[in-house]
């Protein structure tokens, strides 16, 4: 590669020749230093540089927070869905540059990355949220070494994610598992009519996560072969509430529904036309299945208020997901397949179902005694 240094005034250049574009043969000039050496020296450098990374950069010294925003508006913005942009964003912003932004990107070791996980994980932080870390800086650095060849290896290649069941002991009362009786107390409290009965029926009998009850249309419902169809989830994206897909491919799913909830969901219906006709142009017309009397849809932002309500009124632990864990529970107690709960449930791999939900409950120990005592005091005949 040609190349070489020269005086401009009290300033030495160096240059050297790049790659051609359209058979003309481009060249660099560059500011070398105030002495021939200090040039000579920064021409080998820069002309290493570009045959190892293909490109040249001046930029070394980036700070992880200034590489961040270029990746999120060149790969993020590009690659990603517009929930997990905004998710992204949200980690970014509020745990990864108050921490993390202030080192150059080249000083980011695996010391340094481990220590923030393990922090993250001490301070109570799920363990969804903290491999959503993992994954953050994970994708970022990765883009870091290639194609942008800002560093020559990924540091998180040698970083774990924290080893939950040591940091964090589990037992059965982390599901918050709520008894029949607990529901129909606050079914009580939110009878036929008000805003929190039919996210609270769906949920307690399909297992759905709150953004996918929160997201069913009319249009999800096929009230002839009873079943309902998860396609998409409610989601904010800035002050904005929309459409986003479910959480992963498993998780888009046509489910079995029973009677009971195929004539909630229709005295439902005729709920919504009466009201539709009692507030005439003032209400706010949508094909939302959880409404509330104006038709205004319901949020994952209201089932808060939910939650707040049963937990310091009625005195019950409990978070919307409760039901989801209650209604899996119910299942597998009663003896359902655990295939068949993994595909309710939309989880992509049955360990997923199986570590979850593997807990032993006092009647599933009671049935595993009753089976043992079965087989012993009825063996049989050869």
């Amino acid at each position: 590669m040609q190349g070489g240094v020269r005086k401009k005034g009290d300033t030495w250049y160096y240059y050297f020749d790049l790659a051609k574009v359209d058979g003309k043969r481009k060249k660099i000039e560059r500011k070398g230093g105030s002495t021939k050496k200090e040039a000579l020296t920064a021409l080998r450098n820069a002309i290493a540089e570009y045959e190892n990374a293909g490109t040249l950069k001046n930029d070394n010294d980036i700070s992880y927070s200034d590489y961040l925003d270029y990746w999120m508006n060149n790969y993020v913005k590009i690659q990603c869905k517009r929930t997990t942009e905004a998710l992204y964003k949200r980690y970014i912003e509020q745990h990864i540059k108050p921490i993390l932004g202030l080192y150059k990107l080249k000083t980011l070791n695996p010391s340094i990355l481990q220590d923030f996980l393990n922090k993250k994980s001490i301070n109570g932080f799920s363990k969804n949220t903290v491999s959503s870390f993992y994954g953050l800086l994970s994708g970022s650095l990765k883009y870091a070494v290639y194609p942008m060849k800002y560093i020559k290896e990924n540091p998180m290649t040698y970083v774990h994610m924290p080893r939950y069941d040591i940091l964090h002991k589990k037992d059965s009362t982390e599901l918050k598992i709520i008894s029949l009786t607990d529901f129909n107390k606050m079914i009580e409290r939110f009878p036929v009519g008000s805003s929190f009965y039919i996210p609270l029926q769906i949920a307690f009998q399909t297992g759905l996560r709150a953004s996918e009850v929160t997201g069913l249309t009319w249009d999800d419902i096929d009230f002839n072969n009873y079943t309902l169809e998860v396609n998409k989830i409610l989601v904010k994206i800035g002050p904005e509430w929309t459409f986003g897909t479910p959480k992963t491919q498993s998780s888009h799913r046509i489910i079995n529904i029973g009677p009971s909830l195929v004539k909630i969901l229709q005295d439902h219906k005729i709920y919504q036309d009466e009201m539709r006709i009692k507030y005439g142009h003032w209400y706010r017309e949508s094909n939302f299945i959880c409404t509330k009397e104006n038709g205004e849809n319901i949020t994952t932002e209201s089932l808060k208020y939910l939650s707040r309500v049963v937990n310091y009124e009625l005195k019950i632990n409990f978070n919307f997901h409760s039901l989801r864990h209650t209604h899996a529970t119910m299942l597998i107690e009663n003896g359902a397949n655990m295939k068949d709960v993994q595909n309710r449930l939309g989880h992509s791999k049955l360990s997923t179902t199986m570590d979850t939900y593997a807990h032993v409950t006092p009647n599933m120990q009671r049935q595993t005694v009753d089976i043992f005592e079965n087989a012993i005091n009825n063996p049989t005949k050869g």
